[in-house]
């Protein structure tokens, strides 16, 4: 049996590194950077580090045991939200995110990609566990929601068919099949999951913020917000590069499939929000999801030099202020006193 690490004085050139299939070049070489894009992306990611338990849930604590301070419909969006947010995190982490680092071979990307792992782990700890327990919700009822609510049920298992190839045991991506089905996969993960499924979930948290309830939950959906339009930019950017390497791919029947994926996942995020919401609450109408969801999409497929559908505009304009600028107050005023990083670590 040969070395595994072959010895060579031959030196890496970023030039001959690939997103895919970098057979030139040593996988484990970060230097010399080729994707500078991807390296910014995690330098912005570690400089937006944050955790659940530095954010203050007492106040969201009391307004929920108010029985007087929520409406059934208003528990019961919170709750489907929570309930989506827990396990679809836990699925982008488990089955996907770890999936894709295996194939994407640029090593600045896969730095990112660790990083962007590490997140959803944070998200998964927000929605299924401190967000909940302090509430004192159910934890049993939001982490099987995926598999008794149609509407959660729908949306996780499309989700999961767009993104099934890359997780068979025989998937490669040498052959043109083999490259056209890890696209396929990039965009039903990046486009379609983080691009459409988690924001009219968004929206109806968010909302609560807005007339001062649920203060820490809001906060904690504004920093995972930040992080997801993060995953999505740099999702975008890794298909674009994807294609530049390998515009074989890039056929009409795939940007058909786009397309049609798109406007599935469009259809499931709008029944979502219906049912989420069966007679509208805080401001919010059937028709204003539906709109937003139309919004996003078209912005979405932009991205990707298609047509845009829908031609809706954005009925949330406060949204875009969440998602496009950055916070103004000082993040580490709000971490309670008592928290700690390098102080719980023994030497001994």
């Amino acid at each position: 049996m040969g070395d595994i690490i072959a010895m060579t004085a031959t030196r890496v050139r970023a030039d001959d590194k690939r997103i895919i299939n970098n057979k030139a070049v040593d996988v484990n070489q970060l230097i010399p950077i080729k994707y500078a894009w991807a390296w910014q992306y995690y330098l912005d990611a570690c400089a937006n580090h944050w955790m659940p338990q530095e954010i203050s849930m007492q106040r969201d604590i009391e307004q929920w045991r108010n029985p007087k301070a929520f409406t059934d419909d208003e528990r019961l969006a919170v709750k489907r939200a929570l309930g989506f947010f827990s396990t679809a995190e836990t699925i982008v982490a488990n089955n996907v995110i770890m999936a894709i680092y295996k194939f994407i071979t640029a090593p600045e990307c896969r730095m990112y990609i660790l990083r962007q792992a590490f997140e959803e782990a944070i998200h998964t700890h927000a929605y299924g566990q401190y967000m909940p327990e302090s509430l004192g919700m159910d934890t049993g009822e939001l982490m099987n929601m995926y598999r008794e609510v149609p509407a959660i049920h729908d949306k996780e298992e499309f989700g999961a068919r767009l993104t099934v190839d890359i997780l068979q045991p025989d998937f490669e991506t040498e052959s043109f099949s083999g490259r056209s089905r890890l696209l396929r996969n990039l965009i039903g993960y990046y486009v379609v999951t983080e691009g459409i499924f988690f924001y009219t979930t968004f929206v109806m948290l968010l909302s609560f913020g807005r007339q001062n309830r649920l203060p820490g939950v809001c906060e904690q959906v504004q920093y995972i917000l930040r992080d997801e339009s993060m995953h999505l930019n740099f999702g975008l950017e890794l298909i674009h590069a994807f294609i530049r390497e390998n515009q074989d791919v890039w056929t009409e029947e795939a940007k058909a499939w786009a397309l049609e994926a798109v406007k599935e996942g469009v259809r499931l995020e709008y029944r979502h929000a219906e049912d989420s919401l069966p007679n509208g609450l805080l401001g919010l109408t059937h028709q204003m999801m539906k709109q937003y969801v139309e919004y996003i999409a078209d912005r979405r497929l932009e991205r990707l030099g298609l047509p845009k559908p829908y031609g809706t505009s954005n009925p949330f304009p406060w949204m875009s202020e969440v998602i496009d600028l950055r916070k103004e107050k000082n993040f580490f005023e709000t971490r309670v006193t008592e928290y700690q990083t390098g102080g719980t670590l023994s030497w001994e």
